[in-house]
């Protein structure tokens, strides 16, 4: 295991290590206070697709924390560049509509779509909707995801997450979804960017040892592994990946400074 010798900025999961069950993580406030003062860049990177990142803004502070937008990259806000380079604007949605709103000129249609998007869906998911998506598919719809996490903490302990959706549409379609958010390595190469920050001298620090540490490592950051959240010590046998370092929470984030 070894930190780079220079750390330039780092790059922190939100849901499961800066907060748990709808509540800050223990010192995780206190850890984005001494980034702050002390001038090191860092970006919250999430793939939440539940809320727009005015609406995770807002909740944070609510919350007591304090970030600026600029500050936070999602999945739909790196998602919305790629799908205008794809010269994409109609999409058949597997997620909520909060999202039109990060997703700029892209509009959301039930009939002849470019693409089906899949996101956080939660509830809201039904066997129609899965089935139209399927179809369209089937019909050529360009298949993209905004994530493809396994499962998530929730309020009363884990969650399928929006993986669970993508595997069974390509298992149905024999395609595989382009994916947009963790551990895509242009999602973490894009948020060291907005830092002006290499990713060598970047750390990444997640409570998920595929998405959050073996993307960053795929990149050519740090990855640091967090005990909160959804990790579980069993995961470390099971997946081949080996962190960089392994905190007990985020509020250990000083012992790294």
């Amino acid at each position: 295991m070894a930190l780079p010798e220079r750390i330039g900025g780092f790059l922190i999961d939100l849901d499961g290590t800066i907060v748990e069950g709808g509540k800050p993580v223990p010192g995780a406030d206190a850890a984005l206070s001494a980034l702050i003062q002390k001038d090191i860049p860092f970006r919250i990177v999430t793939n939440t697709t539940s809320k727009s990142r005015s609406a995770i803004v807002t909740a944070l502070s609510a919350l007591g924390i304090e970030v600026q937008p600029e500050q936070l990259i999602t999945a739909p806000i790196i998602g919305r560049d790629y799908l205008v380079r794809e010269n994409i604007s109609r999409c058949y949605p597997l997620l909520k509509q909060a999202l039109l709103e990060d997703l700029g000129t892209v509009e959301f249609v039930d009939n002849a779509p470019q693409a089906v998007l899949v996101g956080d869906i939660g509830e809201d998911l039904t066997y129609t909707a899965l089935n139209c998506a399927f179809r369209f598919l089937l019909d050529g719809a360009a298949f993209i995801t905004l994530a493809r996490n396994r499962y998530f903490r929730g309020v009363d302990g884990l969650c399928l997450d929006v993986g669970s959706i993508v595997a069974a549409l390509e298992y149905a379609t024999q395609r595989e979804a382009v994916l947009i958010g963790k551990p895509a390595r242009e999602f973490f190469l894009l948020a060291c960017q907005s830092m002006d920050v290499p990713p060598e001298t970047t750390v990444m620090i997640g409570d998920d040892l595929e998405a959050d540490v073996g993307g960053a490592k795929a990149a050519g950051c740090t990855g640091v592994l967090v005990r909160t959240g959804k990790f579980r010590p069993d995961q470390l046998d099971k997946v081949k990946i080996d962190p960089d370092d392994i905190l007990d929470s985020l509020a250990g984030l000083k012992d790294l400074l």
